[in-house]
């Protein structure tokens, strides 16, 4: 006779506390035991007796219990086994959540983190925290389509953050990438989203040009407001161009006043942070001015670890943003960056006719062939030395009224 509402709500097990098994239609029961009560289907599969658990009573009702059976019925009648199928389903939906786009992203980012400085690290994952997973961070990665991407950094977008929209396209599509290796997508549906977004306009750094020099020179040798360090340093980007990173990193342990050489470790360069374990360092010959500015700067902080220990903390080196607030008060407040002197010595150089691969070395600019960068770094260190004290001649020339300052070897 088959269960009814009533009798399932009331079934109990057998007074000696034995599960009972009260029987209902097609196979199926209800398993009554001291612990609660079970909807159970008793059939056959290739000549074997197997049993089916359809659910939990009360959460799985009799009517929901029947549904059930109804299917399993129906996977029995296509020749399936609906216990496998069951299985299938259960390892299935236990992928699909370990597969959302979040729980991947955080695979790709711990893969690719070692390679990343800690602090470029905590920034992708930042951005994806802030514009990725709210919006797709619990979907399954084989749901999402472009258009819905497109539509995430679209917003991104339209709030003026053009370039923060294109690295999150392309860290989308690393992610996917990812995740098609691994056997968990097909498709990159970022992939077909380059060029669909903004690029932002590239903004060359703000330099001083040759007529400009004289005049800089005047104002900062008259006009200049803050400690005799700060003026310092201003003096030594001039004369060395290097980054404004690597100069306020500078410790003393890095100069030989002996050679005239400043040796900066590839630690303190502008490098990925995998390449900084096996690039070499920089050298930087010294003009007789640089030499003359870190004498001085001895007598100031040479007691110190860094040649521009910070005011506040001499135990930390000068924050970078010290020089371009010293800029402003000069007056170049978005007239010249902190950068565009490494801009105008390139383009004076090169104009005044020096070796271009030389001027690149200075710079530090990183030659991807390594047997060509190994040559490079020791074939220009003499003819970077002569470059390096023509520029220094050159920058007290303009401070003479721009007198006109001839290459070595060219007539005046």
């Amino acid at each position: 006779m088959p269960l009814t509402d009533t009798a399932t709500k009331n079934a109990k097990p057998k007074p000696d506390g034995k599960p009972a098994k009260l029987p209902d239609v097609n196979g199926m029961y209800l398993l009554v035991s001291q612990t609660g009560k079970y909807w159970r289907f008793d059939y056959r599969f290739a000549g074997k007796r197997k049993t089916l658990a359809l659910g939990t009573y009360p959460d799985i009702s009799l009517k929901n219990a029947r549904d059930k059976l109804a299917e399993a019925r129906k996977q029995l009648a296509e020749g399936n086994d609906p216990g496998e199928q069951k299985r299938r389903d259960k390892i299935a939906a236990k992928v699909a959540a370990t597969n959302t786009f979040e729980l991947i992203a955080k695979e790709w980012h711990e893969k690719m983190s070692h390679e990343w400085s800690p602090q470029h690290s905590t920034r992708v994952w930042a951005s994806l925290e802030q514009h990725v997973f709210p919006t797709i961070g619990k979907r399954r990665i084989t749901e999402i389509q472009p258009l819905e991407l497109l539509d995430m950094l679209r917003k991104v977008e339209k709030a003026g953050k053009l370039d923060t929209a294109n690295r999150l396209r392309e860290r989308c599509s690393a992610i996917y990438r990812l995740a098609i290796l691994t056997g968990r997508a097909l498709l990159d549906p970022a992939a077909p989203l380059q060029g669909a977004l903004k690029t932002p306009k590239a903004e060359h750094r703000k330099a001083l040009d040759r007529a400009e020099l004289p005049d800089f020179l005047k104002r900062l040798d008259t006009n200049f407001e803050g400690q005799r360090q700060t003026f310092l340093l201003m003096q030594l980007m001039l004369l060395c161009f290097t980054r404004i990173g690597e100069m306020t990193l500078a410790e003393w342990a890095e100069i030989d006043f002996d050679t005239g050489l400043w040796t900066i470790p590839a630690a303190h360069r502008k490098l990925q942070h995998k390449e900084k374990a096996s690039t070499p360092p920089h050298l930087v010959p010294l003009s007789k001015q640089a030499l003359s500015i870190l004498l001085e700067l001895r007598d100031i902080t040479g007691h110190r670890v860094h040649v521009f220990p910070g005011r506040n903390n001499p135990r930390q080196p000068m924050s970078a943003e010290t020089l371009r607030r010293a800029l402003e008060r000069l007056g170049y407040k978005g007239k010249v960056d902190v950068h565009g002197f490494r801009s105008t010595a390139s383009t004076i150089l090169n104009e005044a006719g020096f070796n271009p691969d030389a001027i690149e070395r200075q710079l530090s600019h990183i030659e991807k062939n390594l047997v060509r960068a190994a040559y490079n770094r020791a074939e220009y260190l003499e003819e970077r030395r002569s470059m390096m004290q023509w520029w220094a001649n050159y920058i007290d020339s303009q401070r003479n009224e721009g007198k006109v300052l001839p290459f070595p070897g060219r007539a005046a």
